[in-house]
């Protein structure tokens, strides 16, 4: 990681390979959402409804992700000052919160057929509902302490207390007695509960989600790097 500590060293690894993840990706979510939308069977319970799952779970895993990120960033920024763990920081927050808004709405219209209604106070559902709140807050901490040019270690410690949500929203289906169903797919057993037709392209469309993530992310870094070159710039003509 240190070895990107250098703003040229990584915009020159980051303008290739962030054109590269957002075509990969972009061609997966589509080859995925086909396969799952038109080949893959309906669920033998919730019939045909079952196929927003394609949208749903990777929206899910990228907005735990995402925050996973920030808490990671947050720790290289407090510890090591890493000079772009703020701007990686920052640059994630939008998109975790756009793709955790998107596991929210999902959840909401999958559970009005499968629950009789559109929201229920549930552990998971209100866990993500805290996660996108978390989101909102850390965007408007990181601006302000940026309007006061801040070094945003507030923010940094915003990031990693937020982090405590994770393991809330992780094992919410296991602590309580909820509506929302188990997990499907156990990385720790190496297990899955779905039909390997479903599964398939479960993971393609989280794997192509996934890409398409870091391409947002890899662009937002670039522009907010743009910005800060041509903000110093603009300070140092000013200071002649």
């Amino acid at each position: 990681m240190h070895f990107l500590a250098n703003p040229a060293r990584f915009l020159k690894l980051a303008r290739p390979l962030t054109g590269w993840l957002g075509w990969t990706g972009t061609a997966l979510i589509a080859g995925a959402l086909i396969a799952g939308l038109f080949i893959s069977p309906p669920d033998r319970l919730q019939g045909e409804v079952v196929r927003i799952i394609y949208i749903h779970v990777p929206a899910a895993w990228l907005g735990m992700a995402g925050w996973t990120g920030i808490a990671v960033a947050s720790l290289m920024q407090i510890v090591w000052r890493h000079p772009l763990a703020s701007v990686a920081a920052t640059a994630i927050a939008l998109p975790g919160a756009v793709f955790t808004f998107i596991c929210l709405a999902t959840g909401s219209i999958w559970g009005r057929p499968a629950w009789g209604t559109w929201w229920e106070w549930d552990g998971r559902m209100t866990s993500m509902l805290v996660l996108f709140f978390l989101y909102i807050g850390f965007i408007a901490l990181a601006g302000a302490e940026k309007e006061k040019d801040g070094e945003g270690r507030l923010t940094a410690i915003y990031g990693l207390v937020g982090a405590i949500n994770l393991p809330v929203i992780h094992y919410s289906v296991v602590w309580w007695n909820t509506l929302h169903q188990g997990q499907s797919i156990s990385f720790v057993r190496g297990s899955a509960t779905i039909d390997a037709a479903m599964l398939w392209p479960l993971l393609v469309s989280a794997l192509g989600f996934s890409l398409l993530f870091g391409a947002v992310v890899l662009m937002r870094m670039r522009s907010e790097l743009a910005r800060n070159k041509i903000e110093a710039r603009m300070k140092r003509l000013a200071a002649t």
